[in-house]
């Protein structure tokens, strides 16, 4: 995702929530100061692959099958525990550290990739959890303009980053186990950041030229991007 694509959509969603970017780029010249740039050479193996974009939704317990079958696996969040409670190896996980950060540190400590989004809010977080990885092994993101080793491969909560990582890489097919956009456990924020990550899934589908079974059933409602 160029930066340049996705700056105006970044610009809406700091609208939409008050989020302030002045703060998001902090956040991002925190985590920069305590990693070096990823070797991206190291995403090679998902040009051309089924990847399972795990989402975090309860509905994954009954899907870990879908990401199972997948080449790859890439996990937002609390997925990467579910899956390899489960059996299921993930090939990267994608967090911003809000909950289960642990597991990010025992995937990097394994030699898995691990994407770690710094925003305004968890800058605390950043600077806790980031020096307890395995460097050689943190992928570092922005939802901001990227700089030194932080990039923006586009996507804003942690599974549309998911996806928008995969596509940035060549992934030929996406998969999505575990996401539960109705999910009624959650509440205002998480729905609204939910309405989002449909959005960005439906504008992403469209530049990809494929139809994801998720939002099957509703497309309709979705405001494009």
């Amino acid at each position: 995702m160029n930066y340049q694509t996705w700056v105006p959509v970044y610009e809406r969603i700091l609208d939409d929530f008050g989020y302030s970017r002045a703060e998001d780029e902090r956040a991002r010249d925190v985590l920069a100061e305590l990693v070096d740039p990823f070797d991206e050479s190291r995403f090679d193996p998902v040009s051309g692959a089924t990847v399972a974009v795990a989402g975090a939704g309860p509905s994954l317990g009954d899907q870990v099958g879908v990401a199972a079958d997948a080449d790859l696996v890439v996990a937002a969040s609390t997925a990467a525990a579910t899956l390899r409670e489960a059996g299921v190896g993930v090939d990267l996980m994608v967090t911003d550290l809000d909950k289960t950060p642990a597991t990010a540190r025992d995937l990097t400590r394994e030699g898995v990739p691990v994407a770690v989004h710094a925003h305004g809010d968890n800058v605390p977080a950043v600077e806790e959890w980031v020096p307890r990885l395995d460097g050689d092994h943190v992928v570092p993101t922005t939802q901001t303009e990227p700089r030194g080793p932080v990039a923006n491969y586009g996507g804003f909560t942690d599974g549309d980053r998911a996806a928008f990582l995969a596509d940035a890489f060549g992934a030929a097919t996406l998969r999505f186990p575990g996401w539960d956009f109705d999910d009624p456990a959650v509440d205002a924020t998480k729905r609204k950041k939910l309405r989002w990550a449909e959005r960005l899934l439906e504008w992403l589908e469209r530049r990809r030229g494929e139809r994801f079974a998720i939002l099957d059933g509703r497309r309709e409602g979705i405001d494009p991007i």
